[in-house]
């Protein structure tokens, strides 16, 4: 596999440049594996971006370290049950998340 062709091929299909692709192509050739992600993970970030929440916001609303948050959504930790539930919570029921911040407050 010619990396460079494979590259253009992408680019010229995508119509823009994608800076990295060729890195990221010789790192599948190597086969090195990027980080992957759990439903767990996508789920946090999924919710968190469906109710327009930046991540400070929505930590703050779930009262929980921005930093923990950011660690469930890059992949680096995975989110405890209790998150997952509240998460599942939130996506079927997205104005509930209004309603614990006011018990916040």
């Amino acid at each position: 596999m010619d990396i460079k062709e494979v590259a253009a091929a992408i680019e010229a299909d995508a119509g823009v440049e994608l800076p990295g692709l060729e890195q990221s192509l010789a790192e599948m050739k190597a086969g090195k594996q990027g980080r992957v992600y759990s439903p767990a993970q996508i789920l946090v970030r999924e919710v968190r971006t469906m109710v327009h929440y930046s991540q400070a916001e929505f930590a703050k609303a779930i009262e929980t370290p921005v930093t923990s948050l950011r660690d469930w959504e890059q992949g680096r930790h995975e989110p405890p049950g209790v998150v997952t539930t509240l998460m599942n919570v939130i996506k079927k029921h997205p104005k509930i998340i209004r309603e614990i911040e006011a018990e916040h407050a």
